[in-house]
């Protein structure tokens, strides 16, 4: 199962400006790649905080939303709510036939990911813009090492860093 961060972050590594903020700030380029990657993975995984920003299931790929509320359920086949932890979460989605998955944010699920070195890659779209304050990518302190896969230009102005995670044994 191949695990990819997918964020897009201002250029002083913002996510947003704050949880609850409708990420509408990134561009064209930032949401094709978007689409491009979940779609191809199939599957994401958020925090309820996204998950609320964006609105609604994104359509053509299942939406896993881990969220604490246990009042939280969901008649959509494409969307799931679950208490359960990321290795389990992970577990499911592979024996589901899955062989990758995006994880999308925010800040806390990505920490949590993080830190139970169940990242591959992190693809980083570095947008234009400049917040000053609000949420980093991640919410603890990390120590974490990367190999560059790849770095590229994309249309409105936006850098694409492609990193493998380094995880130690």
């Amino acid at each position: 199962m191949k695990v990819i961060l997918l964020m897009a972050v201002t250029a002083d590594g913002m996510i947003a400006r704050s949880s609850k903020e409708l990420i509408n700030w990134t561009g064209k380029a930032d949401k094709k790649y978007f689409v491009q990657i979940t779609k191809q993975t199939g599957v994401m995984i958020m925090g309820s905080n996204t998950f609320d920003t964006i609105g609604k299931v994104l359509p053509g790929r299942k939406n896993i939303v881990m969220t604490r509320d246990k009042t939280r359920v969901s008649n959509h086949s494409d969307l799931v709510f679950t208490d359960k932890d990321p290795d389990k979460i992970l577990k499911d989605i592979e024996d589901q036939g899955f062989t990758s998955v995006a994880i999308i944010g925010g800040a806390v699920i990505n920490t949590l990911f993080m830190k139970k070195q169940l990242i591959d890659e992190i693809h980083v779209n570095i947008v234009p813009r400049m917040f000053g304050k609000g949420l980093n990518l991640f919410e603890q302190s990390l120590d974490a090492k990367l190999a560059l896969l790849d770095v590229k230009t994309i249309e409105d102005n936006c850098v694409l860093l492609k990193y493998q995670v380094i995880h130690n044994h």
